[in-house]
């Protein structure tokens, strides 16, 4: 049972549990079903709390989505009778190489293996979230969302025992307001921290307990979607289209999506790599320009768009991964890196990586342990398919480091090629060498890109796509992006690389402002407009900029996303 004591003035209130959750998402619900599964089939009492910084489960969640069924195949055998949402099987799928007017269409034959669909799913994966959210309640899961976790807690041997949520109603100051709530302690036996790429509390934890040392740099992608209704007749419902080449230029990494979903819905999107060098490139805009591409716009003819975000995504693989347990906890999902970048897929990875959490943290607390160090976990991980299908993926990213034909024919040979020998991986592994925020060169050194104006119809600007993200913060609250050193924006970022978080940001949180005085410009934070994708946090050249959760329910709440 879950123990709720109330608090004096002068302390927090605090919740006791078995096991919990920070994030509802596909990793940490699976973790929480497995587990209440598991229970209910030993009929032992378990106590599973999800807590969740968006306004409800799945407000936050952004993908593609193709999803592989693999994963809930084994965490919930009948999820086509209990009525998941996966709908829209993949029909017909075509992979393109564009250039700027032109697409010519890669042979079915000629297509990798990590690029087909056959048996997959075109989904909202924030529906699925909120199903898997409703099934886990009625498993008996504690679902709380709108109480993101600020705060790891120790106890005197430095294991994690829980988590402090935010405070509610401090000013724009710090200071506690008329309505002040302050946080929640919440203990637990074990902690499992699930907040997706770049997590705020995950990052701590690599850095505190150096689950990195020995790995290589982390890498990541931002993913930038919209989600459009078109006209009947150019609805292809089981559609996947993944496109190469145009408008990335030949020293970034990325490439761009379409999907047909039923009820005349396609989700388009492009991913950029965030090691791009020229700081002068905006993903927000290469997106735009995608859609101009008359292989892409024919799709949109006449159509509206109704959604739009983004979200950053890992693409180290297997040798960027942290180290996922310590003590009292684990990292999980694609906080610990588990999408798999070759495929374009995280969803199955991260369920998958919640099965295995739950039989690590089950068994221990059957055989009443508590707060030590979940090795077994890794165990497992390494003896799964999980981490056989991440090992073959690792290498996607790193060959498109050393160029696009390099990339596009060393994906040829190990996702083509090897399988066809019989050669199930590859025999050598390459490494990132240098994380995302390093990598930009100066302004100075690199082509100015201009892009066109937008047109409201095809192409459209930054304002009215936040505006359609449904993103809301209270404005009186402090700011949630901190700069560690209030001088390094111009000192550096503007003097060195043109203000590249003006551009960077895909949804104009960054703003520099000259007045009319001749003064150096200030950097604004609008942080209101903030998507939570984490791309400043990656980005930035001198990591100055530590992205934090702000009041709880705030940023976007994606719907049909």
């Amino acid at each position: 049972m879950t123990d709720v004591s109330s608090a004096s003035p002068s302390e927090r209130e605090t919740m006791g549990c078995d096991v919990l959750i920070v994030g509802a998402g596909p990793a940490g619900l699976a973790t929480a079903i497995r587990l209440k599964t598991l229970a209910i089939a030993a009929s032992q009492p378990l106590s599973v709390i999800v807590i969740d910084k968006g306004s409800e489960a799945g407000a936050h969640i952004l993908s593609g989505a193709v999803m592989d069924p693999r994963a809930l195949n084994e965490l919930i055998p009948d999820w086509q009778q209990q009525g998941a949402p996966l709908k829209q099987a993949v029909t017909s799928e075509d992979v393109l190489l564009l250039s700027k007017r032109k697409a010519w269409r890669l042979p079915d034959w000629l297509v990798p293996d990590n690029l087909h669909n056959q048996g997959n799913y075109i989904i909202n994966l924030g529906n699925l979230v909120k199903w898997l959210s409703d099934y886990a309640e009625k498993l008996g899961v504690d679902i709380f969302a709108g109480f993101p976790a600020s705060e790891v807690l120790y106890n005197d041997d430095g294991a994690v025992i829980g988590v402090i949520t935010g405070d509610m109603g401090r000013d724009r100051e710090g200071h506690p307001k008329t309505d002040f709530q302050p946080g929640i302690e919440i203990h637990a036996s074990y902690t499992v921290f699930a907040e997706g790429a770049r997590g705020q509390l995950g990052k701590i934890l690599i850095e505190h307990f150096q689950l990195d040392v020995g790995k290589a740099p982390p890498s990541f992608s931002l993913g930038i979607k919209e989600l459009w209704e078109v006209p009947e007749h150019l609805s292809q419902p089981g559609l996947v289209m993944h496109t190469t080449g145009w408008p990335m230029d030949a020293e970034t990494f990325g490439g761009g999506f379409l999907y047909h979903l039923d009820n005349h819905k396609v989700a388009i999107g492009l991913v950029v790599g965030l090691d791009y060098p020229n700081p002068w490139l905006s993903p927000f805009e290469e997106m735009q320009r995608l859609k101009t591409h008359p292989a892409i716009r024919q799709y949109l003819a006449g159509g509206k768009r109704l959604s739009y975000g983004a979200r950053t995504i890992n693409n180290g693989g297997v040798p960027s991964m942290p180290t996922p347990h310590f003590a009292g906890g684990l990292l999980i999902g694609c906080n610990s890196g588990t999408l798999n970048a070759s495929r374009i897929k995280g969803s199955h990875t991260a369920i998958k990586s919640g099965i295995i959490a739950a039989e690590a943290i089950f068994a221990a607390l059957s055989a009443g342990r508590r707060h030590d160090v979940l090795i077994e976990y890794q165990q497992h991980l390494k003896n799964s398919w999980l981490w056989q299908e991440l090992t073959r993926a690792s290498n996607f990213k790193p060959w498109f480091k050393k160029g696009r034909l390099i990339g596009l024919l060393m994906t040829a040979i190990e996702h083509w090629l090897l399988p066809r020998l019989g050669i199930r991986k590859a025999p050598w592994q390459l490494k990132h060498r240098q994380p995302d925020n390093t990598m930009l060169l100066p302004a100075s050194q690199c082509h100015k890109k201009q892009y066109e104006k937008p047109d409201g119809i095809l192409t459209f600007d930054i304002p009215s796509s936040v505006y359609l993200s449904n993103t809301w913060h209270e404005e009186a609250q402090p700011v949630h992006l901190k700069l560690k050193d209030q001088t390094i924006p111009l000192t550096v970022n503007y003097a060195f690389y043109a203000g590249p978080e003006a551009r960077y940001c895909p949804a104009g949180v960054y703003e520099y402002l000259q007045d009319s005085t001749g003064q150096p410009p200030r950097l604004q934070i609008n942080a209101q407009n903030c998507l939570h994708c984490k791309t400043c946090d990656i980005k930035d050249p001198c990591q100055n900029i530590n992205w934090v959760a702000p009041e709880g329910g705030g940023g976007p709440n994606y719907n049909g996303m």
